[in-house]
């Protein structure tokens, strides 16, 4: 179908509906599609509602008429889709009609990071623009000056910035050389956030922070403690604003399910000292 002349408009409306849009209706049929479903999704591809009914009354009386087909009509004429209506068309569920440029895939919820992580030295970041593969990069590492160096549009400053706040950045730039840019911005791997094991741990040293960990699960994530570890004197080594406080960690009543509000969530720089 990728190439064929779209039929006008008359022809559409008095004439037979198109063959592939009878073939998509019969299809989706079979696969059990409602024919509501099948309604919404067509339009929402770019056929006029008048002609996908025709399509769906037309299949509904070639199959009463096929031998052993059902004699009843499948239900009612199918009401317009709302102009407000937004479906999401399931992979390969319509062919787009010809002259109807493909949407572009939904983005991706999943950047890599959660939404308010702000990208650092030492990330590498996958940069997609749609459609644009001279104007994308597979893979970027960000520079200790916090910049990378993108097709287009040269260097731009990164660090700082959330995966989303740089897609809208990227497309404003890139807005005066390509129209209605399409950008998707995510973190192939985190190397500029890190939390640091100190003491009897079964591996010290640092540790990715690729999630927004709790104290028990860095320790887990550092193998646990060793058998000399001083559990209740457990600590968190923070500093901020230039101040460095210690906040208390009793592993044992944290196991225990005792005093819960000890198992905080640590920030990027945090040091969890384990006493022997």
């Amino acid at each position: 179908m990728i190439g064929m002349t779209l039929p006008s408009r008359a022809a559409q409306t008095d004439g037979a509906p198109p063959k592939e849009l009878i073939q998509y209706v019969h299809d989706a049929r079979r696969r059990g599609v409602a024919d509501g479903k099948i309604q919404q999704q067509a339009v929402a591809a770019g056929w006029p509602a008048g002609v996908v009914n025709d399509a769906i009354a037309q299949e509904t009386s070639a199959t009463n008429a096929r031998p052993g087909g059902p004699k009843a009509s499948a239900g009612p004429a199918v009401a317009p889709a709302s102009v407000d209506a937004q479906p999401q068309l399931a992979a390969a569920a319509i062919t787009t009609p010809p002259g109807h440029p493909t949407p572009p895939p939904a983005a991706a919820a999943d950047r890599g990071v959660p939404d308010d992580y702000l990208i650092g030295a030492g990330d590498t970041l996958q940069i997609s623009v749609w459609k644009e593969p001279d104007a994308s990069v597979g893979s970027v590492v960000v520079r200790p000056d916090g910049k990378i160096s993108m097709p287009l549009l040269k260097e731009i400053e990164v660090m700082g910035m959330t995966p989303t706040q740089l897609e809208r950045d990227i497309t404003t730039k890139l807005s005066k050389l390509i129209n209605s840019a399409d950008v998707t911005v995510v973190v192939a791997a985190i190397n500029s956030k890190k939390i640091y094991i100190v003491g009897a741990a079964k591996r010290e040293g640092p540790l990715a922070y690729t999630y927004r960990m709790t104290v028990i699960q860095a320790l887990s994530e550092a193998g646990g403690l060793t058998d000399y570890a001083k559990r209740k004197k457990i600590y968190v080594l923070r500093t901020e604003n230039n101040k460095e406080y210690q906040l208390p960690f009793n592993y044992d009543e944290v196991i225990k399910g005792e005093r819960m509000e000890q198992n905080i969530l640590l920030l990027p720089g945090d040091t969890i000292i384990i006493p022997h």
